[in-house]
């Protein structure tokens, strides 16, 4: 892997600040060295540098589209080697991170074609014929942290909308896993350059939690969007609400899988492995929880066991890896730690390597609900049996969090009014896939899952604030001279 570079103000150079975070190979163990974050002096200029770059609001928003859409085109001969630094970097198998490629382009194309079709402005029709302009204008500099799990398709996204709306971005990487969003970032740096982009539009940092906390804390940025964990998006929350600016967060979940009692058995299982599994269990959209009709837990597990005795664990950069290595030992020791707090029967049936960061998938049986309310971000979940379907829909709702949730039955009728009941942004019945169920839907989150929503146009609003312009021509309270 390259080494990691940011980009301040036009400029590339290392990072030059040494964490005390080791990065691994997660396939061996092996030690790649320091993590290492931006120095104070240049997150100073870069901060300086986005705060003046203001002639990017001012540019027409079809020049800003025909220039996003010369990222998408640049940025599609590349995805193939983000995909594999993202692979090596965090564990994830190359068959995963490849598919994530589209989002890398099809994030600054889709934030192109909104502009196109005139999302930042409408115009208002008054009973005096007179006209009300709405015009959604960029808040200023913005900041997008990303985390480790998928990092340059969510950050393509968050950088897309924040330019697509007119606002000087600050991109933020995970420590854990920068150098696929390196790479993302030189192109989109290099083709605004070609473009006569000012430099301070578009800016790359390295850093941990600290560092993100000093930029989120600085005036100078005035919108924040953040995917992460609860504890570094309370922090975030926290700055943002003192400095009266917007924030987006999506924190995560504890997700349930709500099989009915007239569900296919097989089914239900492909897709409890797979949401257990992809992302090797790290991602927000996980399984937590395995919710089943009590007198059909023993058959679920059996074919749950049969599916995952089937994967085939390996290094990730290899086609027929279906499960990889988690991203750190670190990581990997506190989901052990916690998947062994929680007691119960776990049944767990995929061999998995013996040396790097691999854990098997595992499914916990006879843990109470009450022990079983947070989110581990890994391949670790919860069993519990029901006897009614009210019940079922009280376990589903009996944490926090409000992200995702599934539903398998056979009649899809019922199975949508159960779905209707439960507490998330998301419910998708007798499905499992990494994506939404529509392009245009909303990703909101609920309770501590995170705060506003994403989505193919709300990420866009979410880095404006709407102007209205127009000609009152009315009246004076008070009668008397001009």
């Amino acid at each position: 892997m390259s080494p990691q570079r940011d980009l301040v103000a036009g400029e590339w150079a290392d990072a030059e600040v040494e964490l005390g975070l080791r990065l691994e190979d997660p396939a061996t163990g092996a030690d790649l060295g320091p993590a290492r974050a931006t120095g104070g002096d240049r997150i100073e200029r870069a901060l300086a540098a986005a705060s003046a770059a203001t002639a990017w609001a001012e540019t027409p928003a079809a020049d800003r589209a025909a220039i996003l859409d010369s990222v998408a085109a640049a940025l599609a001969p590349r995805t193939g080697e983000i995909a594999a630094l993202e692979s090596a970097a965090t564990g994830v198998p190359i068959r995963q991170t490849g598919p994530l490629g589209m989002i890398v382009t099809g994030s600054f194309a889709l934030a192109a074609a909104q502009l196109r079709e005139g999302l930042l402005e409408r115009v208002l029709e008054r009973p005096d014929g007179r006209t009300a302009e709405v015009r959604l204008r960029p808040w200023g500099p913005a900041l997008c942290l990303t985390p480790w799990n998928a990092p340059a398709p969510m950050a393509a996204h968050k950088i897309a909308n924040a330019l697509a709306a007119g606002c000087p971005t600050v991109l933020k990487a995970s420590e854990y896993a920068p150098h696929g969003s390196q790479v993302l970032a030189e192109v989109v740096a290099a083709t605004l350059r070609e473009n006569g982009v000012p430099d301070g539009v578009f800016q790359f940092l390295h850093g941990d939690g600290s560092t993100g906390a000093a930029l989120t804390a600085d005036p100078r940025i005035r919108a924040v969007s953040f995917t992460g964990g609860a504890a570094g998006g309370a922090s975030v929350a926290a700055a943002c609400a003192a400095g009266l600016k917007p924030v987006q967060l999506e924190l995560g979940g504890n997700n349930p899988l709500v099989v009915l009692p007239d569900a296919d058995v097989s089914a239900a299982a492909r897709a409890a492995v797979d949401l257990l599994t992809t992302l090797n269990g790290q991602w927000c959209r996980a399984l937590g929880r395995l919710i089943v009709p009590a007198a059909l837990e023993a058959e679920l597990l059996a074919a749950i066991s049969g599916r995952l005795a089937a994967l085939t664990a390996g290094p990730p950069l290899e086609e027929t890896t279906d499960l990889g290595p988690l991203i750190h030992s670190a990581h990997r020791a506190q989901v052990a730690r916690r998947r062994d707090e929680l007691g119960g029967l776990p049944h767990s049936a995929t061999k998995v390597p013996d040396v790097g960061n691999y854990l098997a998938p595992v499914l916990v049986a006879g843990v109470a609900p009450e022990r079983a309310l947070e989110e581990i971000f890994g391949p670790v979940a919860t069993v519990h049996p029901y006897e009614s379907v009210e019940e079922a829909v009280a376990l589903a709702n009996g944490t926090a969090y409000g992200l995702e949730a599934y539903v398998f039955g056979t009649d899809e009728e019922f199975a949508l009014a159960v779905a209707r009941r439960i507490r998330a942004g998301e419910v998708k019945v007798n499905g499992s896939s990494i994506m939404s169920l529509h392009l245009f839907a909303p990703r909101p989150a609920w309770g501590a899952s995170g705060l506003g929503e994403e989505g193919t146009e709300e990420t866009l609003r979410f880095f404006t604030n709407p102007q209205v312009v127009g000609v009152e021509g009315g009246f004076a309270l008070h009668a008397g001279e001009p």
